[in-house]
């Protein structure tokens, strides 16, 4: 137990700092490659659906299929689809009154921020959870958070300063909304600490949580690129994270609680 919860927060120390790594490319007005995001997201799509069927699948079924954990899977998915929802109903709104333009940092900027750290908040959980199941699983876990993160948070910074705030004040209050990851694997540690049930839910409910992200996030963003070759570019790089994943799930041992 020890080992997992430094494991969990070294690890969501790291991802938290992603917001700040994020930032760098628009701190000194170097207008980040579309090329190269493309190529992050394209990994980041790998990795999430790796660590979900290689890893988080797997072990939530290791005991074999129940209904239980396919509506958890489920329920992972169906929450952060109504957590998006609220995100672009709530910004429509505010869109519909002329409220999303720049002078309004503080209408766009708080929905951006508030739905930032509930997603961080759970990245942690996640984390923390899994890595109470096993120490490879945290690691899969966490590395498919920092694919997905980094390209996240370089376009909330860039949302943020859109909006109206500062570099500054934009980039302290990305980096807040990150740090929500840690309270987050701190509850979750909590909760693992109390109840085995916490892991038996925390593990199918981020199964759904990364095929929501994978799914409905990012290869969306993939199918707006349709050239030949930047096409085969994507496909090797989801084969990348894909391996990525692979790689720990061979190297590992199944399981170092």
């Amino acid at each position: 137990m020890a080992g997992a919860v430094l494991y969990t927060i070294v690890s969501v120390i790291v991802v938290s700092l992603i917001a700040l790594v994020g930032a760098v490319p628009l701190l000194f007005k170097k207008k980040t490659s579309e090329g190269f995001l493309v190529i992050l997201l394209s990994i980041s799509v790998g990795s999430l659906l790796g660590s979900v069927f290689i890893h988080f699948l797997p072990e939530a079924f290791e005991h074999g299929h129940s209904i239980e954990v396919a509506l958890y899977v489920l329920l992972g998915f169906i929450i952060f689809f109504i957590l998006e929802k609220f995100i672009h109903w709530h910004h429509g709104k505010k869109c519909e009154k002329g409220d999303c333009g720049h002078g309004h940092a503080y209408h766009l900027a708080p929905i951006n921020l508030l739905g930032d750290g509930i997603h961080n908040f759970m990245d942690g959980m996640v984390i923390a959870g899994a890595y109470i199941v096993s120490i490879p699983l945290g690691i899969a876990a966490t590395i498919s958070v920092i694919f997905h993160e980094l390209p996240q948070e370089i376009a909330d910074f860039g949302v943020l300063l859109y909006s109206g705030l500062s570099k500054t004040r934009a980039l302290l209050l990305n980096f807040a909304s990150a740090l929500t990851a840690i309270l987050g694997a701190i509850i979750g540690l909590i909760l693992a600490g109390q109840t085995q049930d916490f892991t038996h839910f925390i593990i199918p409910f981020a199964a759904g949580n990364f095929i929501y992200i994978a799914s409905s996030n990012l290869v969306p963003q993939l199918h707006r690129h349709c050239k030949f070759w930047p096409s085969v570019l994507h496909i090797v790089a989801i084969i990348a994270g894909i391996g990525i994943m692979l790689v720990i799930a061979l190297l590992g041992p199944a399981h170092m609680h």
